[in-house]
């Protein structure tokens, strides 16, 4: 097939033909999962409900194994693109022949409220924050424009047959099911079902906005409009804001780097228990077409107790307090034989399986990933974790401190990451 006939067969697909550089990928995050959109506008990569779920999601292991691309139709090259400062919310700006348009994405959080009138600014991010929707807000700024959203979703690491079923009378709304999943796409742009793809267009003048959102929330809702969409933008920038402000970052052309890099740490923490995770993706090659592709969606206690140190420098105690309580409770009784991974819900059997039917990053394989089994009943910690926030702020309005007590094994030594 030649590149123009490759390039329209794929116009009318999510993913586009070709992979993506690893660092041409945004990231997203709420804590509980996270997304990979490449500078185009694809989401390629996502698992749910979870970090270490199957995916949704996968081009970035195999350009047919699912994406969702929200941008200009017949366009894949935006004009700038930046994380919203002080975020995890990404900003991508796009020049059309007709007129410009702002696209703003963001794994939605909201605050959990003013409970027993603990300070909204000493609260931290939290297990009930992440408001399991993926929302993408468009702007157009100058101007008219087309803007197109494509979804492509493929369940169980791309296993399992997508069925979409229109759920509005105006087609605004659709839900794609597969391997026991339900997602809902909604928004206002309305929507047309072409076997596992959902689609639509809608043209938009200057001033005007629309949204596209997916949501993976027990009764599928999402924003009402375009207004309450971008107010769940804006409330997750609040947040992340909010968390960053903790931190002690010097006055140093590096600083911004240091904001980004504790960001990206934090993104990769599971706040439902505390863990972290070594990455957001698996199979990933450590050099192109290697066979060192493994999962890294899980908690290695070396690794994770690096990252906490580094958040720690900087003034991100309570991370690292939260982490030691997981490792506690995962410790506690074991001893010597204590594993040195597990599960982020608290899983110590974690068996392996290739996934054989996906073609690879740039054609790296085996696939791998592990399976978890039931894990650890950690509802009581995950309230015990609860109750140590809401202490922790009430010393922090009594004027209390208190450090971590941790020191590295010498002065100024980090570690080594894999």
């Amino acid at each position: 097939m030649g590149v123009a006939a490759k390039a329209e067969a794929y116009e009318a697909r999510a993913a586009g033909p070709d992979f993506h550089a690893i660092g041409d990928y945004g990231f997203l995050s709420d804590c509980h999962t996270g997304a990979l959109v490449a500078s185009d506008g694809t989401v390629e990569w996502m698992c749910l409900r979870r970090f270490d779920s199957p995916s949704i999601f996968a081009a970035l292991l195999d350009r047919n194994a699912g994406a969702w691309r929200l941008g200009p139709r017949g366009l894949r090259a935006p004009v700038a693109r930046r994380y919203v400062p002080g975020t995890n919310v990404l900003e991508t700006s796009w020049m059309t022949p007709t007129g410009w348009f702002v696209v703003r994405d963001a794994l939605a959080l909201a605050p959990a409220g003013d409970e027993d009138g603990m300070d909204a600014r000493a609260r931290d991010l939290g297990p009930h924050d992440a408001e399991h929707l993926l929302v993408r807000t468009v702007e157009c700024v100058h101007g008219h424009v087309e803007v197109e959203t494509i979804c492509e979703p493929a369940f169980d690491y791309a296993t399992e047959q997508t069925r979409w079923t229109l759920v509005d009378r105006d087609a605004l709304a659709a839900d794609a099911s597969g391997g026991g999943a339900t997602l809902r796409l909604l928004g206002d742009i309305p929507l047309e079902v072409d076997g596992s793809i959902a689609r639509g267009v809608r043209k938009l003048e200057a001033g005007d906005s629309c949204f596209s959102c997916l949501s993976w929330r027990e009764e599928l809702g999402g924003p009402r409009d375009a207004a309450d969409a971008a107010a769940r933008v804006d409330c997750t920038v609040e947040l992340w804001r909010r968390w960053l402000e903790v931190g002690t970052f010097p006055d140093h052309p590096w600083r911004w780097t240091l904001q980004r890099s504790a960001l990206a740490l934090k993104g990769l923490t599971y706040e439902p228990t505390g863990a972290m995770v070594a990455a957001l993706t698996t199979s990933l090659p450590e050099t192109p077409g290697g066979e060192r592709n493994w999962d890294y969606r899980y908690t290695w206690i070396r690794d994770a107790t690096f990252t906490l140190w580094s958040l720690h420098v900087i003034g991100f105690d309570q991370e690292a307090r939260e982490f030691m309580e997981f490792v506690y409770h995962l410790f506690h009784g074991r001893g010597p034989e204590a594993q040195i991974m597990f599960g982020i819900g608290g899983e110590t059997e974690l068996t392996e399986k290739t996934l054989d039917h996906l073609g690879g990053y740039i054609g790296s394989k085996p696939e791998r990933c592990l399976r978890r089994p039931v894990g650890l009943d950690l509802r009581p910690f995950e309230d015990s974790r609860w109750r140590a926030r809401r202490d922790g702020a009430d010393r922090l309005r009594a004027g209390g401190g208190g450090g971590l007590g941790l020191a590295p094994s010498r002065p100024g030594h980090m570690g080594g990451a894999r």
